[in-house]
C-alpha cells in the first residue's frame, strides 16, 4: 500500500475542507460538503484502512525491529508499535484530520450565529487547523468571554 499517497490524499482533502469554511460563501450547502464529503471521506478512509490493517490485509510499513501492534492493549506501550508503522502514522493522522474539520465547521457554525466576522473567525480555525485541541480550547475561552461581556 503506499501509504506517502494516502497521507497526501488525507492532508489535501482536509486542507480544501478548511479552505472552505475559511474563503467560501458560508451557506447550509457548504456546511453540508464539508461535513460529508470532505469530513465524510476523511472518516470512510480510516475505516477502509482501520479494517484492512486489523484484518491483516495490507503491509503497515513498520520500522524494522518494531513489534507487532497489539490492538486491543489500549497502553503507552503497546499503542507504540502501532506508531513504529507508516500505517500507524496514517491511520493516526486521518483520525486527527477528522476530528479537527469536524470541529472547525462546528467553530465556524458557532461564531456565525454569534455574528463573529469572518476576519475574526480565521485565527481560531487557523489554529484548529495546525493544533486542533488548541484552537478549540482558543474558541471556547473566547466564547466564553464574550457571551460575559455581553451580560
Amino acid at each position: 500500500m503506499n501509504w506517502d499517497a494516502i497521507f497526501s490524499f488525507t492532508n489535501i482533502v482536509a486542507l480544501l475542507g478548511h479552505m472552505m469554511l475559511a474563503v467560501w460563501t458560508r451557506t447550509p450547502r457548504t456546511f453540508s460538503i464539508v461535513l460529508n464529503l470532505a469530513i465524510g471521506l476523511l472518516c470512510l478512509t480510516y475505516a477502509i484502512l482501520f479494517v484492512l490493517l486489523v484484518s491483516n490485509l495490507v503491509d503497515p510499513g513498520k520500522v524494522p525491529g518494531a513489534a507487532d501492534p497489539n490492538l486491543l492493549d489500549y497502553s503507552i506501550a503497546g499503542l507504540r508499535p502501532l506508531f513504529l508503522s507508516d500505517a500507524g502514522i496514517v491511520i493516526g493522522w486521518t483520525h486527527y484530520l477528522a476530528f479537527d474539520l469536524f470541529v472547525a465547521r462546528w467553530i465556524a457554525r458557532d461564531a456565525d450565529a454569534t455574528g463573529l466576522g469572518r476576519i475574526a473567525q480565521l485565527p481560531f480555525l487557523f489554529a484548529t487547523l495546525m493544533a486542533g485541541p488548541l484552537g478549540l480550547l482558543a474558541w471556547l475561552i473566547f466564547r466564553q468571554t464574550r457571551s460575559r461581556s455581553d451580560d
